[in-house]
């Protein structure tokens, strides 16, 4: 046993050693800065070395063999520039940057001269390493302080890197977040509700010192996020962040035909165009609604905004960013991030699905109107249309599943 860990900690030093004498810059025409992965190698294992070595050999040769093993990496996410090749090694990059090592490689290539700017940081030359500062402040929420030591930088540059990218990110690929055109098909994930876009709910940020912060979140039936607004504060009730939203004003024009719609918890107005629980469930028809818009609500927009939390920023004292801004800024950064993550299989912040029979009677905070006195006047449409989606409702459970309650 003690030879195997002499030889798993040699193994670390010999990977370490390198790492370092490849990343070392080349006076050849092939430099360092073509390949950064080495180097971010590097940065990444430095902090979670000294566990490694368990992970280096196999405990024994039957598991050494069995190559389908669940811990091993998908085929191709291993880094080919990585100096030392170990198949049971943790994904540094998914460990370190919330992104899998394929999409961190992807990213690389997409961002590449947008994170290379005028005034950037000469301590990290190479956009890829550029990238991988902004992308372990998101991930990690450490701050700049704690970044600069990690990747051997000042903390200035680190502030740059982390900027520059939520910048370029707000900038350039905001369309990563958007409604699908009217006309596209609906997802197969609300075929219990027809007519549904999407589901929303609000996002509550405990920031530490900026005082945490509030987001409306759109989702569809694969947790993308179709929409979402920034920037409210934390303790403003959910209704009031609609009306403020582009949302609330751009309703009918993203929504397509009149019989489609998005779903919410009770917190929310009853209107149209958006679906509300019934304070009154005692009929068959309204608890077979309920049922489903509550496990919608579950599978949908609370598991993206959970798959929000896990980007570590969300969750951080955000030191030397307390400017609500900088703060809707990350929100939305890790909104494009997630949804760039999803469209490349890459579920590094997603949070698992809850279980099929999942009966949560949480639909999000309770902190604005009800559900049954929609402002303005909409009432009796709305209710109307509620009252008959909800027969649409009970009519497909019985069809599909005459013993089951939605």
């Amino acid at each position: 046993m003690e030879n195997r860990a002499v030889a798993a900690a040699a193994t670390a030093a010999v990977s370490q050693a390198l790492v370092l004498l490849f990343s070392l810059p080349s006076y050849s025409s092939s430099s360092a800065d073509d390949d950064p992965t080495a180097l971010l190698f590097h940065f990444l294992s430095s902090f979670e070395i000294a566990a490694a070595g368990d992970l280096f050999l196999p405990r024994n040769r039957k598991r050494r063999r069995h190559l389908d093993d669940p811990g091993d990496p998908p085929p191709g996410a291993a880094v080919a520039a990585a100096p030392i090749s170990v198949r049971r090694q943790p994904d540094h990059f998914r460990l370190g940057l919330g992104v899998g090592a394929s999409t961190f490689e992807w990213l690389a290539g997409l961002l590449d001269p947008l994170l290379d700017w005028p005034g950037g940081p000469q301590e990290l030359p190479a956009a890829a390493a550029r990238l991988a500062v902004g992308l372990s402040h998101l991930a990690t929420g450490a701050s700049y302080g704690d970044l600069a030591a990690r990747f051997a930088v000042s903390a200035a540059a680190a502030r740059s890197c982390a900027r520059r990218l939520r910048r370029v990110l707000c900038t350039n690929f905001r369309f990563w977040v958007a409604f699908p055109s009217p006309s596209s098909e609906l997802s197969a994930g609300f075929r219990h509700l027809p007519g549904c876009r999407g589901a929303v709910a609000c996002a509550r940020f405990d920031l530490g010192g900026s005082g945490g912060a509030a987001a409306q979140v759109v989702a569809d039936a694969s947790c993308r996020i179709l929409n979402i607004a920034a920037g409210f504060p934390k303790d403003q009730p959910s209704s009031t962040i609609l009306r403020r939203s582009s949302l609330f004003q751009e309703a009918g024009r993203l929504m397509g035909p009149p019989e489609e719609y998005l779903v919410g918890g009770e917190e929310y107005p009853l209107m149209p165009w958006l679906m509300v629980p019934f304070l009154d469930a005692s009929a068959a028809s309204p608890a077979a609604f309920n049922a489903v818009h509550r496990r919608i609500m579950a599978r949908t927009v609370l598991r993206t905004i959970s798959s929000l939390m896990n980007w570590g920023v969300l969750s951080s004292a955000m030191e030397g960013e307390e400017d609500p801004r900088a703060v809707a800024a990350c929100v939305a950064t890790c909104a494009i991030l997630h949804n760039m993550l999803l469209s490349r299989e890459d579920f590094s912040s997603l949070t698992a699905a809850p279980p099929e029979e999942e009966d949560d009677d949480d639909d999000g905070d309770r902190s604005g109107s009800s559900g049954e006195n929609p402002p303005g006047g909409a009432a009796p449409a709305a209710a109307a249309l509620r009252d008959a989606l909800a027969d649409k409702v009970r009519g497909i459970l019985t069809q599909r599943h005459p013993s089951s309650r939605g």
